[in-house]
């Protein structure tokens, strides 16, 4: 796919400058202002879009609700979507993750990140379309490379847990755990906590 001709449905209370901005680099942008809207848009057959940016905080159906329902319908739950929230909580992020955002950008942020974190989703889309070999991929990835004691750090943290409370299930120090998270994103070429719990999440290492 040719990134400048994606086309991308920003659901925002407030769209007014990524719905300019984004555009100048050659994105075809579509915005709504609602989950609501999103979603009718979204069930119009013949509206295909390749990524979505999905604000958390709208009025009348906000962006959990309208992601889990992008995720139950059969024709938009491989689309990617990147949630924006100004709530910089890690617990809500993993909870995100598991409803299905691929991704997440903190307001206020800075433009060229968001652009790299789209051009990051785009380029993985064909993979995100086939979730069965994917999650083979990812899961003989993730048996191979991690020791015992970094899966269970993993699997710990897909599920919400702190350094803290990793410690203390494991009886390890919290400075071990640190060790074993970076050792983690190196191996799994991730380069934060997200990605690497959104790999564990693929995968199932959670079950």
């Amino acid at each position: 796919m040719n990134m400048a001709e994606a086309n991308i449905l920003l659901v925002d209370d407030n769209p007014k400058y990524l719905q300019d901005a984004l555009p100048f680099y050659g994105y075809k942008v579509t915005a709504v202002t609602d989950g609501e809207q999103a979603l009718k848009l979204l069930a119009k057959s013949g509206e295909k879009f390749d990524l979505i940016l999905l604000d958390v905080m709208m009025k009348k159906l906000n962006g959990w609700d309208t992601l889990k329902n992008i995720r139950k319908n059969l024709h938009t739950k491989y689309i990617p979507v990147i949630m924006v929230t100004a709530v910089n909580e890690e617990q809500k992020m993993v909870s995100g993750l598991k409803i299905g955002a691929d991704d997440y950008i903190v307001k206020p942020f800075i433009l060229p990140n968001l652009l790299a974190r789209i051009e990051a989703l785009l380029r993985r889309s064909s993979w995100q379309q086939k979730p069965a070999g994917k999650s083979n991929e990812a899961s003989e990835e993730i048996t191979t490379r991690l020791t015992a004691r970094e899966k269970e750090v993993l699997a710990l943290a897909a599920k919400g847990a702190n350094n803290k409370e990793i410690a203390e299930k494991l009886v390890l120090r919290e400075v071990t755990v640190k060790t074993h998270l970076n050792s983690i994103f190196k191996k799994l070429n991730v380069t934060n906590r997200t990605q690497a719990v959104l790999l564990a999440l693929q995968t199932n290492l959670t079950d």
